[in-house]
């Protein structure tokens, strides 16, 4: 799969949301910089998220930076992103091996180090560049750049960057997602944004299993969609929420619709099936397509998805996380929304 950055945002536009998969683009400054696993863990991660950063800047021309200096082996820690997200970086010594923490993950805190300043540098092609500074919170560099959006932007922010070095040295997978909350966002908002957060595992794992973000946010739209079309109430509410059931995690999006009839509950995921329902909605007769590919999103990532009638029309959504037992992977921390 071809890395690329796909963003969205909430109806309400109380969320808004970046997540990038960057395996080629990781892989390409390994070799190019010759990098050891833990260094091309720091850098890939901070690659990643210049280059979700860089994109967000309106301005053509515009440019955005990161340096990392944390006093660590690895020394400086530098990307700079275009406002298209084509970024570049390097770090000051690439063949630094340090051995892996206690839980079998690569050491990038203490490569980068934990006494320094990360430093963003927004060229906007103003008079002077924007240029802010924090202290780092511990050189994982995900929680810190997370930190830079609380401390310099006022943005509540979560932050998940990962790299997975294969058993030869070379990127397995590398990407991530950024997660802001916009003013007015209510506290059940941030509670079902922290709740998805905690669900959804260590990012590295998820690009594993499979490296296009697109495909799952084609799940949520396709079942948006057919609320849409066939639930009948007014004003449609829609309920979703996520949590984690032991080693899966469960998805819930549910409507305060008419439901389906009970016999044509198992027919939903079908190919080209439309019940009595889609041929009485206002939009006129749906493909027949939506939840089929919902459901085939969802085994193709090795999860299960259900239907029933409770209130609404409500779908579950169960995906297998992976366990810290089955490899020993790279992770960028998670940082919680900061209310």
């Amino acid at each position: 799969m071809a890395d690329r950055i796909v963003r969205a945002i909430s109806t309400d536009g109380m969320v808004q949301a970046a997540a990038i998969c960057s395996r080629g683009l990781t892989e390409r400054a390994r070799q190019i910089h010759k990098t050891l696993p833990v260094a091309t863990a720091a850098l890939g991660r901070t690659l990643a998220a210049a280059s979700m950063m860089g994109n967000a800047l309106k301005s053509d021309g515009a440019s955005l930076t990161l340096q990392f200096k944390g006093g660590g082996p690895l020394g400086t820690v530098l990307a700079v992103s275009d406002n298209e997200g084509n970024v570049r970086g390097y770090v000051t010594n690439p063949h630094v091996d340090l051995p892996l923490r206690p839980d079998g993950k690569l050491d990038v805190g203490a490569a980068v180090g934990h006494e320094g300043t990360l430093t963003v540098i927004k060229d906007l092609h103003m008079k002077e560049p924007y240029v802010g500074t924090i202290d780092l919170l511990g050189g994982e560099i995900a929680e810190d750049v997370a930190g830079y959006f609380v401390e310099s932007e006022q943005i509540p922010t979560a932050c998940a960057l990962g790299v997975l070095v294969d058993r030869d040295q070379s990127v397995k997978a590398a990407g991530g997602y950024l997660i802001q909350l916009m003013p007015g966002a209510g506290e059940d908002v941030i509670t079902k944004v922290e709740g998805g957060i905690m669900a959804a595992g260590p990012v590295s794992a998820l690009l594993d299993k499979n490296d296009d973000p697109e495909q799952l946010l084609r799940v949520l739209n396709n079942l948006k969609e057919n609320a849409q079309r066939y639930a009948g109430a007014e004003p449609l509410v829609l309920d979703i929420s996520v949590k984690r059931e032991g080693e899966r995690a469960c998805l819930r999006f549910a409507d305060n619709g008419q439901g389906v009839p009970e016999d044509q509950l198992p027919h939903l995921f079908q190919q080209f099936w439309r019940g009595d329902q889609a041929r009485r909605s206002q939009g006129g007769e749906g493909s027949g397509l939506g939840l089929y590919i919902v459901k085939y999103v969802v085994e193709a990532h090795g999860g299960t998805v259900t239907a029933e009638n409770d209130g609404g029309l409500a779908f579950t959504i169960s995906l297998p996380l992976r366990t810290e037992s089955e490899e020993k992977e790279d992770n960028g921390h998670e940082q919680d929304i900061d209310r």
